[in-house]
């Protein structure tokens, strides 16, 4: 019995044993899927955060997608078949006949008067319209004519031959609310861009023809007032007489610019078919209003003269660089704001050799290379009693001088508000 007793205390002893070390190992066991299963709780915790995180940037980035779509419909910058454009801007679209006296005083006097043609386009819903001022020359009532063939008369209210602007306004009732046309901005204008030209050729009704912008900053030549006009569009699309004064219109039936004429060189064949330019819609935005208001707009100038300079006029110029950037000062005008400025122009000996005057360089810390950078500057930026500060070159030494702007001489005054 005492040997069965004792067996059995061993057995139960030892089954107690592999009990105890089977607890043990479960333990161990329970330990490591806990840690186990919090491991992968914390990479699941992490895969849910980057989640959550990229479905944001997508989100954020769809809201941005469709509020530029909806910016840019808002505000239309998508553009039109050409037909729709025509559609929407002919009824804005007029012919201008004016009567100008002739130079001829040998003509029959029932004849004196010769008969111009052009184009404009309507500017308000009061009656303005805007049409170039070579198109009326010397006229002060002019007649307007719409597509549907109503005539109205026009009293020439103002205008500015050295922007080419002139604008009238209709003085008679009219059988309906005029249709104003949507000034864009000509600043945005780049090299390639559509463009369509409305006008009457030849005074042929509503005619359109179309083209690409060939340049946004043509530096046009005025000889008849010695001038130039800067910043001025040049294009291909087909501008013939009678197409004077019309607008420029982008697809989007905005008026970018007010059509000028066909480029004429001098002592060549032309004009030329292919290079036709146009008045930036930005020069009606800043001098129709004053138009409206005084009859007439006073440029800004500084009463000089210049050349750009090229490689080899700087060569020609002792103790210069052949790079050297700038405006040759040719000449002067006496009492005018760069002579009071104490600019100094070109010179010419008793030997007849001509002496380079001052070499512009800046303008208001603008650097100035061309002509056409010093012109559009003041146009663009100054107003007649601001004051400049050019820097010149001069006798390798770089100086600063202040100068007032004064108003051009206007070439007329006939007519005043």
């Amino acid at each position: 019995m005492e040997v069965n007793y004792y067996y059995c205390s061993v057995v139960c002893n030892l089954h107690l044993l592999i009990n105890k070390e089977k607890d043990k190992n479960n333990s161990i066991s329970d330990i490591s899927f806990i840690i186990s299963r919090m491991q992968r709780s914390k990479v699941s915790t992490l895969l849910t955060i980057i989640v959550i995180v990229v479905i944001i940037i997508i989100s954020v980035s769809i809201v941005q997608q469709h509020s530029a779509i909806a910016q840019l419909i808002s505000t239309a910058q998508y553009p039109f078949s050409l037909n729709t454009v025509f559609k929407q801007v002919e009824n804005s679209v007029v012919q201008i006949t004016s009567k100008t006296p002739t130079s001829n005083l040998l003509t029959n006097p029932q004849t004196q008067n010769t008969t111009a043609l052009g184009s404009g386009f309507v500017y308000d819903k009061i009656g303005h319209i805007i049409t170039n001022s070579h198109v009326i020359n010397g006229a002060k009532i002019v007649d307007v004519t719409f597509v549907d063939g109503n005539r109205y008369t026009a009293n020439v209210i103002g205008r500015d031959p050295y922007s080419d602007i002139a604008v009238l306004q209709i003085i008679e009732n009219l059988t309906q609310p005029p249709n104003p046309l949507v000034i864009g901005n000509s600043s945005k204008l780049v090299v390639g861009d559509q463009v369509i030209a409305i006008g009457h050729p030849f005074g042929l009704d509503n005619t359109m023809t179309a083209g690409i912008i060939g340049q946004t900053r043509f530096l046009l030549s005025i000889p008849e007032l010695g001038v130039f006009m800067p910043d001025v569009i040049q294009t291909d699309a087909a501008i013939n007489p009678g197409n004077s004064g019309g607008p420029l219109l982008n697809l989007q039936g905005q008026v970018i610019g007010i059509n000028i004429g066909r480029i004429v060189s001098v002592g060549s064949p032309g004009p030329y078919p292919g290079l036709t330019v146009a008045l930036q819609s930005s020069a009606i935005t800043r001098i129709v209003p004053t138009l409206i208001e005084k009859g007439n707009y006073v440029h800004a100038y500084l009463g000089l003269t210049g050349t750009t300079l090229t490689s080899d006029l700087a060569q020609s110029i002792k103790g210069l660089a052949r790079n050297f950037k700038g405006i040759l000062v040719n000449s002067i005008v006496s009492d005018g704001p760069a002579d009071k400025a104490g600019v100094q122009g070109s010179t010419i000996d008793k030997y007849s050799k001509t002496h380079g005057g001052d070499i512009l360089t800046a303008i208001d810390g603008h650097p100035v290379v061309r002509i056409e950078d010093l012109i559009s500057y003041i146009e663009e930026n100054k107003f007649v009693g601001n004051n400049v500060i050019l820097t010149v070159y001069r006798d390798g030494q770089s100086l600063d001088l202040k100068s007032t702007l004064q108003g051009r001489p206007s070439p007329f005054q006939d007519v005043k508000k």
